[in-house]
């Protein structure tokens, strides 16, 4: 099996298995007990807290475990909404992840004002539009880092700078971006900032929201005093561990990885462009995360294609894992002005340090025959 979605969920590393397994088998006290054995328990979660924040170069006391991504998107939107109840104005863009679509949409429905900023064909934030749309009454911004479709990289300072120059909180999502390039939240003007273990070899199931200090957060979850009363529940210990030896061995090659997987990604991109006439890399022109690779075949289908990879044991997707099955094309691509039959067309291949040359150079060959074999197709059906 060649595996290529891995902005999907990625392989959980050895030692995040076996850190688990220990804690699963020896460590399954409450770590909210008061006695030894629970606080044993708590300290091997604070130290997986360090481990995370270490990630973003954060304050311990400044993330809190969630059960992902998404979690962490509704309770930084929602709970952010919040800090200004009386404003009823917030600000994202069109290429944002479906949790924060979603919850726009929902937004909306109760009354909020919702400016979807747009973006150029290469993925690119329209700046005047982003710029125009950050008012004084606006509640909120929330944007991606990386997209994680196109893994197009948004400035975040830049784009920050605008909100916070107009008193505006914001936050980040950097699901796709944390663990698999450099990021130091102290450089970032931001209130909030959401990452998820299974995208960087940590476990699925877990998450952190960087709150920044004197941010005075509303919970989604209430319940006990865990997690500084913003998310209640019996923290999922193991799953928390886990994504600690994930962060703390991501933070540790982060950098190697980055350049190694970009070098990849190029020599694929190049091949894949070279083999077949009518592929195009979407976003290719805009800062791009080094691991993702969205390419379109104009005039064939992304589901077949990617039927017929599946057939050949390599596994890649259309786009983000919880729109599957879906057979409208990519709101991210529509939104960057490319036509149908390009949004149509689109495989996103997404790689991982365990990624290697003889993989992707034999998906490169046996693209061409994918294609050769649906166009035939294409042919007959249309006779």
């Amino acid at each position: 099996m060649i595996y290529l979605d891995n902005n999907a969920t990625t392989q959980p590393l050895p030692e995040v298995i076996e850190a688990m397994r220990a804690c699963l088998a020896e460590l399954y006290a409450n770590p909210s007990s008061l006695h030894q054995f629970g606080q044993t328990v708590r300290h091997k979660l604070e130290c997986a807290r360090s481990q995370v924040a270490s990630l973003l170069a954060a304050d311990p006391k400044e993330m809190i475990f969630t059960s992902g991504g998404t979690e962490n998107i509704n309770l930084a939107i929602r709970g952010g909404l919040r800090l200004h109840p009386r404003r009823r104005r917030f600000v994202t863009t069109a290429v944002e992840h479906p949790a924060t679509l979603r919850v726009a949409e929902e937004l909306e429905r109760e009354g909020y004002e919702v400016q979807r900023v747009g973006v150029d064909r290469e993925g690119r934030i329209n700046e005047a539009e982003w710029n125009d749309a950050i008012t004084a009454d606006t509640a909120l911004v929330s944007f991606l880092h990386a997209n994680n479709e196109t893994g197009v990289l948004f400035d975040v300072p830049r784009m920050a700078a605008v909100a916070e120059e107009r008193g505006v909180p914001i936050h980040v999502d950097a699901v796709q971006s944390a663990g698999k390039m450099p990021i130091d939240v102290r450089s970032w003007p931001v209130q909030l900032v959401s990452i998820a273990g299974h995208k960087f070899h940590g476990p699925k199931g877990v998450g952190s929201l960087y709150v920044r200090k004197r941010t005075h957060l509303s919970p989604l979850i209430m319940g006990g005093k865990q997690e500084r009363e913003l998310r209640g529940g019996t923290e999922n210990v193991e799953g928390i561990i886990g994504m600690g030896v994930a962060a703390e061995i991501a933070m540790r090659e982060c950098d190697k990885v980055a350049r190694e997987v970009g070098a990849l990604r190029g020599e694929f991109e190049r091949g894949v462009l070279a083999a077949v006439p009518y592929a195009r890399v979407n976003g290719a022109e805009a800062p791009r995360i080094s691991n993702t690779s969205n390419i379109s075949f104009e005039g064939l289908l992304s589901e077949t294609i990617l039927i017929l990879l599946s057939e050949a044991g390599i596994c890649a997707s259309s786009g983000a894992a919880c729109s599957s099955g879906s057979l409208e094309p990519s709101h991210v691509l529509l939104a960057m002005g490319l036509e149908d039959a390009i949004s149509h067309s689109a495989v996103r291949f997404s790689l991982s340090k365990f990624t290697t040359r003889e993989e992707l150079d034999h998906v490169v060959q046996i693209l061409p025959e994918i294609g050769a074999k649906l166009r035939t197709l294409n042919s007959v059906s249309a006779q």
